[in-house]
């Protein structure tokens, strides 16, 4: 929970004329009553998963990105007591032997954050799939979620993912009480890590006290992975903060900036980063001030420093971001812009300079949670986009959702 900021001032902003992007719908593969899309990319190409609802059941389904278009959607797995959420997502990841692992979100007991993140693997390119671990043994009934799997260089995968074994109620308690209503404890932010054999080597924490529902991101540098979150001081500034995976351990928490965002509950709005060579970015949002903002900020050194945060939205944005590094240095950043009573789905190119191209405005999105939190991946020059239409049902129904899919070029 340390309080040392990187850096302090915001960069200088300056528009500039760049080459106009556009959008290509491309035909999705998920089906009716869809939502929650997760997009990862391997060196075979990108994957996408979602969550498909017949009834009581759900299942998390997968397509890969082909010359051709989108595979066939697979099925990883399928439950009816599914904790299914609108920010904390599944998704299904490729590592470098070819073998798939999901992850996946399951009821524990009857309070509402009583969830475990389940993980299976498949080793015949998701024609089956092993019987579903769980990558933490604490036996509480709390929340354990928000995962972010990767790669781990010369191993197999790892993961970060929050863990309110803290927040646990005491022994005959009610749980409940606290935050958002969590327990009356602080949440934490946890790593593990399974070998090629997908048995468990590492359960250890990274910070003791986080926010307790914001996402978090990993992206692998050159040098080592790096991990960001929404940190939670005594004071209850929660702003965002990095770790790198250093000689077997992360390391302490540090601040991307100092935005001071003091906000008594959980923004559910968390950082995304992209890395390549040793080149990072990280987009975030805050809500300083009750204005919401959204930031990129860049680093050269693989993420032990970063420059100056560059601003995003144009008038004002509910955040919800993502961002892919490009080629040339520059990133690619969505948003959901919030502007005189619409909401949109952009994306904008962003140079470490502080050089922000034309929006592009994408789709119209609902404001509502149930759009989530749209997607954005890169394999090569392929450049995808994936959100969750709403179509607004009568009084009191939930409406229709299905995923889709664009190229951006």
């Amino acid at each position: 929970m340390a309080m040392g900021v990187v850096i302090s001032q915001v960069a200088t902003i300056t528009d500039a004329r760049q080459s106009t992007l556009t959008m290509t719908s491309v035909p999705s593969p998920a089906g009716a009553m869809s939502e929650t899309p997760q997009m990862t990319s391997s060196s075979k190409g990108t994957i996408l998963s979602w969550i498909e609802r017949q009834g009581a059941t759900a299942s998390l389904k997968f397509a890969e990105r082909t010359a051709t278009g989108w595979s066939t959607a697979k099925t990883a797995a399928s439950g009816t007591n599914w904790f299914v959420n609108w920010a904390d997502v599944p998704s299904v990841i490729r590592l470098d032997d070819g073998s798939l692992v999901a992850h996946w979100l399951q009821k524990s007991g009857a309070s509402t954050y009583a969830y475990d993140v389940r993980l299976s693997r498949s080793t015949d390119n998701g024609a089956t799939w092993s019987s579903s671990v769980t990558p933490h043994h604490d036996g509480t009934q709390t929340e354990h979620g928000f995962a972010s799997l990767f790669q781990v260089s010369g191993a197999g995968l790892g993961l970060v993912y929050l863990d309110g074994r803290q927040m646990a109620p005491p022994a005959g308690g009610a749980a409940g009480g606290g935050h958002d209503g969590h327990g009356e404890g602080a949440m934490t932010v946890r790593y593990a890590q399974f070998d090629g054999a997908f048995k468990q080597t590492v359960d250890a924490p990274i910070d003791l006290r986080v926010c307790e529902c914001c996402p978090t991101t990993v992206a692998v540098t050159a040098d080592a992975p790096i991990m960001a979150y929404r940190n939670r001081t005594e004071d209850e500034t929660r702003d965002i903060y990095v770790s790198r995976f250093e000689g077997g351990k992360w390391t302490e928490g540090k601040a991307v900036h100092n935005d001071g965002w003091q906000i008594p509950g959980c923004p559910v709005n968390g950082p995304m980063l992209s890395a390549r060579g040793r080149d990072v970015v990280i987009a975030w949002f805050t809500g300083k001030d009750e204005v919401g903002h959204a930031y990129v900020a860049f680093s050269k050194d693989g993420g032990r420093t970063f420059a100056a945060p560059i601003r995003v939205d144009d008038k004002e944005t509910l955040g919800r971001v993502d961002v892919e590094l490009m080629p040339d240095g520059a990133a690619m950043v969505t948003w959901i812009e919030d502007t005189d009573g619409k909401t949109e789905f952009r994306v904008r190119r962003i140079t470490p300079t502080g050089q922000r191209g034309a929006p592009l405005t994408l789709t119209a999105i609902a404001s509502s949670r149930t759009s989530g939190y749209p997607r954005l991946a890169r394999h090569g020059n392929e450049l995808l986009v994936a959100w969750t239409d709403v179509t607004p049902g009568g009084s009191g129904s939930r409406g229709t959702t299905q995923v889709k899919t664009a190229l951006v070029k």
